[in-house]
């Protein structure tokens, strides 16, 4: 007669132990993962306005005159009717968009008189004029 084996298998008590385990493992590492991503995106976010700052400034040196309010941004991609004979852009190579899928605001003259422009962006919720916009000035 053939000994018979016995089959091993996990109970039911090891099964939810190891849930357990990974439930917490998750509500630790998850808050983290997401507050580096959101972290990562606002950077992400200041580096392209300084570099819209930069491509401005290339615009005004080239120009004589920053981009009207009525222009915007627009400005750096496609000659601005009077600037004719004096504009070599592109300045930059396309219209970026934060790293929350909203539009920049480009203001000239700014609101704040730091500076005659500024460069904005909505920030996560894409509401301007609250705490979580960035702009030039940002760090």
């Amino acid at each position: 007669m053939r000994a018979m084996r016995t089959l091993r298998a996990f109970t039911l008590i090891e099964l939810l132990l190891v849930m357990v385990i990974l439930a917490v493992l998750a509500s630790v590492a998850v808050p983290i993962y997401l507050g580096y991503a959101e972290e990562s995106r606002r950077k992400a976010t200041i580096a392209e306005i300084h570099s819209l700052k930069t491509a401005i400034g290339a615009f005004e040196i080239e120009n004589g005159r920053l981009p009207e309010g009525n222009e915007g941004l627009d400005a750096l991609l496609y000659c601005p009717s009077d600037l004719a004979n004096s504009w070599h852009g592109p300045y930059f190579d396309h219209m970026p968009i934060d790293k929350w899928g909203h539009e920049y605001l480009y203001e000239n003259p700014a609101n704040h008189g730091l500076s005659e422009f500024n460069i904005i962006s909505a920030g996560k919720n894409g509401q301007f004029g609250d705490d979580d916009d960035i702009d030039i000035y940002t760090k």
